[in-house]
Parts: structure tokens; sequence; C-alpha cells
């Protein structure tokens, strides 16, 4: 592979990405800042094929960045990511649309049995045996000129990786496991993944009580606040932190002179605009309606018998995964053996395909009464009660029983057949000044 030098210019990047096009898979990984922006900021982008990688500089004067564009959105060439979320949804930012086909390396290591977040040193050391240098990681990468270390680092992502999506393809391919990614894969392509929509972003707050009136201004809170957010280009939490929103909806204050008195805002707020449009935010505030109403927590509608129920499958799950060598999230979410439980049966993803075979049929076996879980030997047994299953057992081990399995603990978004992605990488870190909202 020919490492190339750092790329400031457009005619350079032309005419690599036209040599990058020749192949059918491209591998891509991002540097970018987001500790005092709304939106990601681009610092540096990795590309690599077979036979070339290099590093672009979208921070270079006057560097168009179209030819490298219309390489993202060439659907005959395999996008290939780790934990690609925060690098999908900035290349959204860029063109409207996600790139596709994808193959997350996240993603597919969790078919390999190899974990739900797997780190990309952990995967790197595995299938190539070499331990990256990590020391560039929390750098300035908006800083210029770029240090050598740096680039070395940066590219060391794409070239690193391109040689880890070769040997999990075949592992993909000899296992039969290809198939079980498609559905993740093109999870990860839904644009709504990347796109935060301001109607439902006070779903993402802790909600103070379940009043109509007050959820009716959290809502209406938090469509405000994202909208600052974006039209300053800041956090949202530099307009104003979560708890203080929450106060703010269920106390809200009478006049803009009140808010020079609530905590966490700036007393300039009592005078300015900004403070005329957050009171302008509740004012227009109706009563959350009953079908918005969010369910409550610890398994709205189940009863105390299907919770006890769930939690038996999950179990279940917990061993079939172990058996097979892949990650539980892969197979069943929390919410789908819950429903289950319920009495669910349609459109449920656990009972077709692979799903199926692997955990729902014993799930289903299980619900229904025709499977029982005992414990002889130090062994976990999975007795059929009636004729049509085999007996199995399980070593009571490693942890079978305990509280900590989550299937959906963290989950990353998903994407498309042997074209995967998801996850997403931990922003860099940089010292800067903040900048604060007022007006």
């Amino acid at each position: 592979m020919q490492i190339h030098p750092l790329v400031t210019d457009t005619e350079t990047l032309r005419t690599l990405c036209d040599r990058l096009k020749a192949h059918d898979t491209l591998c891509v990984d991002t540097e970018f800042m987001r500790e005092n922006t709304y939106y990601p900021e681009l610092c540096l982008v990795q590309l690599a094929s077979p036979k070339d990688a290099f590093a672009l500089d979208p921070l270079a004067d006057g560097i168009d960045l179209t030819p490298f564009l219309e390489l993202l959105s060439d659907e005959s060439i395999l996008k290939v990511l780790h934990a690609g979320g925060q690098d999908i949804e900035i290349f959204m930012n860029l063109t409207g649309k996600v790139p596709y086909p994808l193959f997350d390396t996240q993603v597919a290591a969790m078919a390999m049995g190899m974990g739900e977040q797997v780190s990309y040193a952990n995967l790197v050391a595995h299938f190539t045996g070499q331990q990256i240098d990590k020391g560039a990681r929390f750098t300035d990468w908006a800083r210029r000129p770029l240090s050598e270390r740096q680039i070395h680092y940066a590219i060391g992502d794409v070239t690193y990786l391109a040689q880890m999506f070769l040997r999990m393809l075949t592992r993909l391919r000899k296992t039969g496991r290809g198939e079980w990614l498609d559905e993740e894969m093109a999870r990860l392509a839904e644009p709504g993944n990347y796109v935060v929509n301001p109607e439902t972003a006070w779903l993402r707050l802790k909600l103070p009580n379940r009043k109509p009136e007050v959820l009716g201004r959290l809502k209406a809170l938090a469509r405000w606040r994202e909208l600052e957010a974006r039209d300053k280009n800041v956090p949202r939490g530099r307009i104003v932190k979560d708890e203080t929103l929450a106060d703010l909806a269920a106390s809200p204050p009478a006049t803009q002179a009140d808010l020079a008195r609530i905590r966490g805002l700036s007393p300039t707020w009592a005078q300015n605009a900004i403070g005329q449009r957050l009171l302008a935010a509740i004012a227009s505030a109706d009563p959350l309606p009953d079908s918005e109403m969010p369910p409550r927590e610890n398994r709205p509608g189940l009863s105390t018998d299907a919770s006890l129920i769930a939690d038996l499958l999950k179990l279940l799950l917990k061993i079939r995964a172990k058996e097979s060598g892949v990650a539980p999230k892969l197979v069943a979410r929390s919410e789908e053996m819950e429903a289950l439980a319920a009495g669910v049966r349609d459109g449920l993803p656990i009972l077709g395909g692979w799903r199926r075979k692997l955990f729902g049929e014993d799930a289903l076996a299980l619900v229904e009464g025709r499977l029982g879980l005992s414990v002889r030997d130090g062994r976990l047994r999975m007795q059929p009660l009636d004729s049509s299953l085999p007996v199995m057992e399980t070593p009571v081990a490693d942890g079978l029983f305990d509280d900590s399995f989550t299937p959906d603990e963290a989950a990353p978004p998903p994407q498309a057949p042997v074209q995967a992605s998801d996850a997403a990488a931990a922003p860099a870190r940089r010292t800067a000044p903040r900048r604060r909202a007022e007006g």
C-alpha cells in the first residue's frame, strides 16, 4: 500500500480519488472536534483502498472537497468504518445523505463473539497483532500545522482498517454469518439516527414529573434550545443545561426579570433577546396530550409474571449467545423479549430468519411452557416439557446469573449486508475558550 503525503489541494485530491474509484472498498475515518460546537468540526479525513492511503486536510485554504464527497456518494463502493456513527453524522451534514453501502467493523465484531463495543485498538491487535500508538488521539486536530506524529497516527487508522476488513470478511464468509449483519448495517444507514428532531428533543431528557402541563413546557423548551444551539453552533448545554431546563419546565418564571434569579442562567437574560425567546417558548407551550405521554419506566404494560418471564428470556439469550459466539445485542433487544413475554408474536425479529433458529424457537418454547430451566450438578439444564425438543446443559459459570447483562445497553446504530457501521468514536478533546450564549 502506498502512503501519500497530506493532501491540501483540490488537484491532488481529485487525482487520488480517481485512484480510489478503481476499487470496490474504501476505508474511511475522520478526526474532528465538537466540544465547543453543535455540529462536529471536521479536521481531517483519512482514506484507504487496498493500494493507496492518504490523509486529507479539509481546513486547507481553497480546497474543494467535491471529489471526496462524490466518492462517498458512489454506491458501487463499500465504505468501511469502525464505530462510524459520528463519522456518518459529519458526512450527512456535508452531503445531506448517509453514505451507502456501509460496513462497520465494530458491528461486525458482534457477529464474531468479540463483544458489543470492542475498541479499535483491540480489533487491530486481534486481527493484525499490532499495537497502535494512541498518544495522538486526544490532540487538538484543528490546530495547524499538524505534526508528523498526528498524521502518522491518523493514517494508521485506515491502513489497519483495510487489513482488518479483509480478515473479518473472510471469517464472516466461512461462518456464514454475513447475513446476520444485514439488518444492523441497514439500521446504520437510517438518516434519522443522525439528526435530532427539535419536536422530539425533550424525549432525551430526564422527566421532572408526569404532569401534562410540565411536560408540555419541557417539550417547548427543548425545541427552543435545540434551535438556539443550531443557530449559534454551540453545544446544547452551552445554551441551558438539562437540569435547568427541567427546573424551568417545573417552575416557570412569571416574567423575564425572574430569569436573573434562576440558577444556571446568565443574569443578562433578564433583559436580552435570548431571554425573551425563552419566555416566548414557555408561553407557547400547551399541556402534553395523552397520545404523546411517554410510557412509564419499569417495563410499561408488563404484569409481574410477564416481567419474570422476560428475565428468564434474557438469561436464555445470554446462554445462547455465549454458546454461539455472538454478542447478545445482535440477536435480541430487551423490548422484543418483553413483548414476547407479554404475548406478542407478530412482527418480532427474534421469531424470523437466523434469529429464530439461534434463539427464537427456544424463547417461544420457554414462554409457551414447552421448555423448562433447572440447575443440576452445577450445570444449567434446559429440559423440554414435550418430546419435540432435546435436553441441553450449560455450565453455570461466567456470570450467567449476574445483573450486569443488558442487551440494549449502549446499542450502536446498525447498517446494510456485509456493509455495516455504527457506534461513535469518542471525540477528541481540546482546550479552547468557552462561548456563552448571550443573545
